[in-house]
């Protein structure tokens, strides 16, 4: 009978207080597993305190989180019964304790009830292997206590009813050894305890069995075979010492052609051979393969009879023991046909010109084959269709030469097919194609895609700023379609376009000259040619339009009131004047176009703030209060103006008014108006500037004159410190001649020199012999001798030896001898060719031979007839000297290199020679000679060798390389001593030398495990070369050890989250042998299931386990598997060991949502605490990982009670708005108690029903409107919009216009809308002048009921107009229609001012703008108005005969379009004795500051005293200068600096550099020679103007008279004496004039 415990009694009421109308209670049952279906597992009627009638009425059901029906209800009975079987295995594996988990929902009221069965485990499971039969591998050496691992057994049953103990049967040579782990669980090993004996017994069996601890017990069984490996002692054995095969040499590769055969008595792996090529076979191995394993050769490389027609290839058997034995392969190929006919060019035209006349030879062809007999025999043929043909010459030789004429306008270019064909059978034919092309004649002209081009550039551009790039396109090629672009010279602005722009020839890119500039000039119309390189050159012309884009780059201009220096002008404004009276108006312009000259208008300064105001768009100044008693009468305003460019620019204004009645008010107070002198600022800032400027030239000039002077003063001392005589240089370079004589010669030779600054173009020419006391140099010679000599080509060369010293008795004898072993070198010819015979690596330029006598030509005809070399190596070796006609080397010649080792080394050339066509055919021998030591592939090798193999083996060695031939090749080997190895040498019927290893005596490991030996090869040449090769035998080891583990089980703990590649432990052995024998590999034991093999990986040589698949703590918490450690001898050793590895559980497993009940929709008026759904959660993790939590988003008018473990329902928390959300979509999070929590959400879409409570909305809150003033009513002004989120009649919307005043006039007056679209229209024509802007509340209001509505403004600005005329301000009297009278007295001067007309424009802007014109007058010579200020001022001065009365008609324009004007009559009264208070004011403002005055006297004091100084200075050091320049012939050097030379008979001795600059120069003392001659050398740093002068005789000269005549500096550092002891900064400074070296030298050479 089932148990139950109840576990809900005491905590039902707590229950039922938070969640209403639901009950929760959880009952646990246990069963024993496989019960029969229908089996009752308890009642829950009795258990859960129901009835039958409440199970019925509440349609109780069982729900269960995974969907399985294991426990069914039977409401009837109120009984759980069993559905279907139940397994415990199969439900939780080896999970214990195992319980079902389910629960019972009942409705009318809701209720839940958790229901807990659990499994109790039964023994109906026996234990079992994984395989029937597991096989052992032990060698017969192993010891006693060998460990085997063996796999263990597997019973799915828990607790006592699994694996107990394990038995073993026979136990002959093995025992059982049973471990425990700490979880209870056992892992087996199978360990020796006697040794095995392969030849008594080669196999055990043996039987495990493995039972469990139930009742009744049960077991399984599984056979164990042991299998005793063998030991190596046998080495292979071939069938045959010498294999003999023939082979076509057509043989494709792949083909099998011999099977080579070795055994080995061992047995096992022991036994298993493998063949492979000796070492020494490497130029076979490319052309041969063997099977390693079946020994089957085959063809892997193309064989070919005409290269090689035998083959001897050494062959090796090894077992896996690392014991050989060789053997031999001859291979004799057989020759084929297959060689197809060669075709070379060996000389080509190409391209020829389509006029070329007929038969012109194309091509020299030769065609040859490398078959023998009738397969070499070669035709040759082109296609008949071509305009060419083929012509044979010479054998093998053959001319392409043209056969009609040529069009290259039909056909630019011929591909040329030559087939040559053999007579062998099958025949072989080979095709060359010749690309020949036609050259081409000039006949089109370059084309531009287009006629017209446009291009864009921004002002104020950078010049040499790229602006487009025109291209053009020619059909031609070469220099023909070679493509320059030239700027045609046209006028633009009364210019040259080039002044504007440029092109590139080569790319066409158009360049600005300069920068443009908007304003001046908007746009360029400019031709560009473009011209071909053809010869006549063809063109044509494209017209580029260059657009200028505009910039802000220009201020505003200020046009009126306009500033002037001269006079001051204010503005009145009477007193009586009232709110927004207009004072003036600020009128400015922008040059610049679009945004950039937009204007604005701020008031930035003012004397009174509170009584003006700018206009910010018309800049007009007007009063923002009345006019009082208490404001003072001058006011000074200052405007700015500012346009709206990016950066925006700006300029100021500035206003003076006066607050008057009456002009002569005005002038009363008008002298206190004072402007800034910067006339005095700006003199005296020059005046100090100029002074400092002076003053720094001076001091500066101080300081370099004392500088000069210590420079001198020390030079002196320095460079003529030894009285006179000038410093010996003890240091000379590598490269040093010594051209001086030593005055033991009776003849000297005299040089001219050229000096320079660039050396490379400096020389000495030699003259001749030094026969007279003088002689003359040719000055008019400009051009610069080379300063190198070439060498002589060949001894026949008669050397000139000039200026080098060089003796044909000085050269080395060697040098001498070869120079006549070329010059002895004979000539053959051997079947109609001429044959050379040349040892390799000549010397460039040395001479073969006398082509041009050995075969009859005339030297002086080989350039013209084009005497050419062609070579079948492709590399050319040789060349020809035309003007000698000898064969010279050009290159390195390496036998080597050319013909590898082939005994005779053949270099064929061909000579080509034209006009008329011939061929001569030279062959040039190669000699060899001894230039290679021998040489090993590998500098070091290694031999392993087993320490049992018997005295007697042999083991092959890699034989040496020469790459000489004959006598120079390798001839004997030696070997360093060694008491275990000597030396044998095999000789091939080739001539190849294999040297051999061979034991003679045993080997011991354990005493010597490497033995190191020198093999050395020798060759036989003069002198002899030898080459070494280190040779390493290492001593190989017996596997008689078998691998151990530190430990026998390991541990570890790894986290389920562990990624694949994580390593979770290293388990590690170790093997006492050496070599592969203690080389230790790690693997997974035989019997691992397919599970661990998934999840888990070893590495092979670290052992470290890695994870390979994922893992999960929730399927299995713990894996056990074992080890094997394999050692790599032959036969293989291992151990064994347990590993256990604990899955650490993670919170991987995110959280599951049920939804087990919904309802939907819910009504808008909910109450509080509706139940919506029931929800359940679930997560597999354990521990807190499992435990979980919900939760819904905080904005949701829903909540979650919690009922029972995991289990909430959902309910209404607040007031439901269907205006807000049509439908809630509740977003249920879950979340986990893990260390991590994880999270799920699912979202559950609740939908509401609607009430009209949504206003409409209008697109933008406000709108604005442009409107230009006098537009025709009824005009559309803009549109508005509005939604409303309801639906239906909700959503309808009507618009009106709310009434407000605009000017204390209803807004309706204005405008009206359209209440179905909105669309607002204007009532009548606006004024700018009147109404500049106003505002309009427009309403949206619904259908709904209640209505709703909601309000947006609407901004409507006027845009201003010109109609407007100027309104004339002042004088006032002339605004009202009657004249203004002014008196002037009759004693004014010119210019007086008489009165001033001031207007203004209503208008804004441009229409603003305001000029004034004298349009009639009584005197028109007498007045003029001032075009911007509207000033009225005398001409002249006013003579008795002018009238007393003048009347003056002003014409006022603005600057709109249409232009509006207006006029003022202006009377004039002309009086005497009037005061002129204007003229005073000028005179009172003029006068400048005393304090001013006197620091403008100071410092033009100041100035001209230190000028004075200054000036003075360097009158004093020119007069110096002119004496000093008197006296020695330099204005900067002293008489001094050069009476140092006093010995009239000193000889001075050149040593000169043989190459580069003259870095050093020697003057040194004493003359022995009975005559010598000086040298006068002006040397200046242009060649063309210094030259060696030869004078006289030093011994008749006077050295100080000489001395005089210095008047040259040196040309460079590289000419003084001490350029190798004085540092740069020590070198003299010569500030004028040049100073010239005489060198008195002579130069004797036999």
């Amino acid at each position: 009978m089932a148990r139950l415990c109840y576990a809900f009694s005491w905590w039902t009421p707590l229950l039922c207080v938070c969640v209403a109308q639901m009950a929760f209670g959880q009952v646990r049952y246990s069963i024993p597993e496989e019960l029969s279906s229908g089996s009752v597992v308890g009642n829950i009627v009795q258990d859960l305190g129901l009835d039958l009638k409440r199970l019925k009425s509440g349609r109780a059901r069982i729900f269960t989180e995974d969907g399985s029906e294991y426990v069914g209800l039977n409401a009837d009975k109120g009984a759980l019964v069993v559905a279907k079987r139940i397994d415990r295995e199969e439900l939780c594996e080896r999970v214990s304790p195992c319980s079902l988990h389910f629960q019972i929902i009942l409705e009318n009221p809701m209720e839940l009830h958790r229901i807990d069965v659990e499994i109790i485990d039964i023994n109906d499971n026996a234990p079992y292997f994984s395989k029937k039969e597991y096989s052992f591998q032990v060698i017969e050496s192993a010891l006693p206590g060998a460990r085997y691992s063996l796999e263990s057994a597997k019973d799915p049953d828990v607790a006592m009813n699994t694996i107990q103990t394990y038995k073993l049967n026979p136990t002959d040579h093995f025992k059982l050894n049973i471990v425990s782990r700490s979880d209870g669980t056992k892992y087996i090993e199978m360990v020796l305890h006697t040794s095995l004996d392969r030849e008594k017994q080669e196999e055990h069996k043996l039987t495990l069995t493995a039972y469990d601890g139930g009742h009744p017990q049960k077991s399984g069984s599984v056979k164990i075979n042991v299998l005793v490996l063998d030991a190596n002692d046998n080495a292979p054995l071939f069938s045959q010492a010498v294999y003999r095969v023939a082979i076509p040499e057509n043989a494709p590769k792949g083909t099998a052609f011999l099977k080579v055969t070795a055994t080995d008595n061992d047995k096992g792996t022991n036994e298993e051979v493998t063949f492979s090529f000796s070492q020494h076979t490497s130029s076979a191995s490319s052309l041969f393969n063997i099977d390693p394993n079946t020994g089957d050769m085959t063809v892997i490389g193309a064989l070919d009879y005409e290269k090689a027609k035998h083959y001897e290839i050494d062959i090796e058997a090894t077992d896996k023991g690392g014991l050989t034995d060789t053997s031999k392969v001859q291979i004799e190929v057989t020759d084929i046909n297959d060689n197809a006919p060669i075709i070379s060019i060996i000389s080509l035209s190409n391209p020829i010109p389509e006029d070329s006349v007929l038969n012109t030879v194309i091509a020299m062809l030769n065609i040859k084959d490398l078959d023998a007999g009738k397969n070499s025999q070669v035709q040759c043929f082109i296609s008949p269709d071509l305009p060419f043909k083929i012509k044979p010459s010479t054998p093998n030789f053959y001319s392409l030469i043209s056969d009609d004429e040529l069009d290259r306008e039909t056909v630019s270019e011929y591909n040329i097919t030559i087939t040559a064909i053999d007579e062998g059978s099958p025949p072989f034919s080979t095709n060359k194609t010749i690309n020949l092309k036609i050259s081409d004649v000039n006949d089109h002209a370059p084309v531009f895609p287009q006629q017209f081009l446009t291009a864009f550039i921004s002002e104020n551009n950078s010049p040499g700023m790229s602006l487009f790039t025109v291209k053009a396109t020619d059909m031609d090629y070469g220099s023909n379609a070679r493509i320059s672009y030239f700027l045609e010279d046209s006028q633009l602005n009364g210019m040259s376009a080039s002044a504007y722009f440029s092109v590139n020839a080569e790319s066409g890119q158009i360049l600005a000259v300069r920068s443009f500039d908007y304003e001046q000039t908007k746009e360029f119309h400019v031709r560009i040619k473009a011209q071909d390189g053809g010869s006549p050159p063809l063109s044509s012309n494209v017209t580029v339009k260059i657009m200028i884009q505009d910039q802000n780059d220009n201020p505003p201009q200020v046009l009126y009131p306009v500033q002037t220096g001269g006079s001051l002008v204010a503005e009145m404004v009477p007193r009586s004047a009232d709110v927004g009276y207009l004072v003036t108006k600020v009128v400015a312009v922008d040059v610049d176009s679009g945004q950039n000259a937009w204007l604005s208008y701020k008031l930035q300064k003012a004397t009174d703030r509170a009584l003006f105001e700018v206009g910010l768009q018309n800049g007009e100044i007007r009063t923002i209060r009345q006019v009082t008693d208490k404001d003072a009468v001058k006011q000074r305003l200052t405007v700015i103006v500012e346009d709206n460019g990016q950066p925006s620019r700006s300029a100021t204004v500035i206003v003076n008014v006066a607050v008057a009645d009456s002009f002569p008010e005005v002038l009363s107070e008008f002298t206190d108006f004072t402007h800034d002198k910067e006339y005095s600022d700006n003199l005296t800032f020059y005046l100090v500037l100029a002074l400092a400027v002076v003053s720094f030239l001076f001091i500066t000039c101080l300081v370099v004159i004392i500088s000069v002077k210590i420079y001198r003063w020390r030079r002196e001392r320095i460079f003529y410190k030894s009285s006179g005589n000038l410093p010996v240089i003890p240091y000379y370079p590598p490269l040093y001649a010594d051209v001086g004589g030593t005055g033991t010669l009776k003849q000297a030779l005299s040089y001219e020199v050229y000096g320079t600054t660039d050396s490379r173009m400096s020389d000495v020419k030699n003259s001749g012999p030094l026969n007279q006391s003088t002689l003359s140099v040719d000055r008019s010679a400009t051009r610069a001798v080379p300063r190198h000599k070439t060498e002589p080509e060949n001894v026949f060369t008669e050397m000139a030896f000039m200026g080098r010293g060089i003796m044909w008795n000085k050269l080395p004898s060697w040098q001498v001898l070869l120079w006549w072993h070329h010059f002895l070198l004979l000539w053959t010819t051997i079947d109609g060719q001429t044959r050379y015979s040349i040892p390799e690596e000549l010397k460039q330029g040395s001479v073969v031979g006398n082509l041009a006598k050995d075969l009859g030509l005339v030297v002086s005809e080989l350039h013209r007839r084009k005497l050419r070399i062609t070579s079948e190596a492709g590399k050319q070796y040789f060349s020809v000297d035309l003007g000698k006609g000898e064969l010279v080397v050009t290159d390195r010649i390496d036998r080597e290199e050319l013909c590898r080792e082939k005994p005779s080394c053949l270099l064929p050339l061909e000579l080509v020679i034209d006009n008329p066509l011939q061929l001569h055919r030279v062959e040039i021998e190669i000699q060899d000679t001894n230039d290679n030591s021998p040489s090993f592939l590998t500098k070091e090798k290694v031999v392993k060798i087993a320490e049992l193999v018997n005295p007697g083996a042999r083991f092959p060695l890699e034989n040496a390389h020469d790459p000489d031939v004959g006598s120079n090749s390798v001839r004997s080997y030696l070997l360093s001593k060694n008491e275990n190895f000597k030396l044998t040498v095999k000789n091939h019927k080739d001539g190849r030398k294999i040297p051999e290893l061979v034991l003679e005596k045993p080997l011991d490991r354990e005493k010597l495990p490497v033995h190191n030996l020198i093999l050395t090869a020798v060759d036989g040449g003069d002198p002899v070369r030898s080459g070494t090769s280190e040779i390493t035998v290492v001593v190989l080891d017996i596997n008689d050890n078998d691998p151990q583990f530190e430990r026998q089980v390991y541990e570890a703990n790894v986290s389920e989250k562990a990624t694949p590649g994580t390593e979770i432990l290293h388990v590690k052995a170790t093997d006492a042998d050496e070599g592969p024998n203690g080389e230790i590999e790690y693997f997974f034991a035989e019997q691992t299931t397919d599970l661990i093999l998934s999840l888990f990986d070893i590495k092979p040589t670290s052992g470290a386990i890695i994870v390979k698949g994922i893992l999960d703590h929730e399927t299995n918490a713990v894996h056990r598997f074992d080890v094997t450690a394999k050692d790599k001898g032959n036969p293989q050793m291992d151990g064994h060991c347990s590993v256990e590895i604990k899955i650490t559980d993670i919170n991987d497993n995110i959280p599951e949502i049920i939804v087990t009940s919904l309802t939907t929709p819910v009504a808008e008026d909910s109450a509080d605490g509706t139940v919506i759904a029931l929800i359940s959660a679930k997560d597999p993790d354990s521990g807190d990982n499992g435990k979980v939590t919900l939760s819904l988003s905080p904005a949701s008018p829903f909540k979650l009670n919690p009922s029972i473990s995991n289990h909430y329902s959902l309910v209404t928390n607040g007031l439901l708005d269907r205006e807000k959300h049509a439908q809630y979509t509740v977003k249920i999070r879950a979340s986990d108690k893990g260390k991590s929590p994880l999270t799920s959400e699912k979202i559950i879409v609740v939908e509401l029903s609607d009430v009209n409570d949504s206003p409409p909305v209008f697109s933008q809150p406000s709108y604005v409107v442009y409107v230009k003033e006098n537009h025709p009513p009824g005009k559309i002004l803009c549109s508005v919009s509005a939604t409303d989120n309801d639906v239906g009649e909700n959503a309808k919307i009507s618009y009106s216009i709310l009434d407000s005043k605009v000017q204390d006039v209803s807004v309706s007056s204005y405008v009206y809308i359209n209440s179905d679209n909105g669309s607002i229209y204007s009532m009548h024509s606006f004024d700018y002048e009147k109404l500049k802007v106003f505002q309009i509340q427009v309403q949206a209001k619904d259908q709904g009921s209640p209505c709703l509505s909601s309000n947006a403004t609407v901004h409507v600005f006027i845009l201003d107009q010109n109609d407007n005329a100027p309104t004339v301000i002042y004088p006032s009297s002339a605004a009202l229609g009657s004249l203004s009278h002014q008196r002037m007295p009759r004693a004014a001067k010119p210019g007086h001012l008489v009165t001033k007309v001031t207007a203004v424009d209503a208008d804004s802007g441009h229409n603003a703008y305001i000029c004034y014109r004298l349009a009639e007058a009584t005197d028109a010579s007498l007045f003029t108005v001032t075009m911007y200020t509207g000033e009225v001022r005398t001409k002249r001065a006013v003579s008795e005969q002018d009238d007393s009365s003048q009347r003056l008609v002003i014409e006022i324009k603005d600057d709109g379009d249409p232009v509006q004007s207006s006029t003022v009559t202006v009377s004039i009264l002309l009086e005497d004795g009037l005061h002129e208070p204007i003229l005073d004011l000028r005179q009172k403002v003029a006068e400048p500051s005393k304090k001013t005055g006197r620091i403008t006297l100071y410092l033009i004091l100041s100035l001209a005293s230190v000028s004075m100084l200054s000036l003075v200075t360097f009158l004093i050091l020119a007069v110096k200068c002119i004496r000093n320049s008197r006296s020695s012939g330099s204005c900067c050097m002293r008489q001094s600096d050069c009476d140092d030379y006093k010995n009239p008979n000193r000889n001075l001795q050149i040593q000169l550099n043989t190459d580069g600059p003259i870095k050093y120069v020697e003057v040194l003392g004493g003359d022995i020679l009975s005559q010598s001659q000086s040298f006068r050398s002006c040397m200046s740093p242009m060649s063309e103007y210094s030259d060696f002068t030869l004078i006289k005789p030093s011994s008749t000269t006077d050295f100080k008279e000489v001395i005089s005549v210095l008047d040259a500096s040196l040309p460079d550092s590289t000419w003084t004496f001490e350029s190798q002891q004085v540092s740069v900064e020590k070198m003299p400074f010569f500030p004028c004039g040049f100073v010239i070296l005489i060198f008195s030298y002579t130069v004797h050479i036999e």
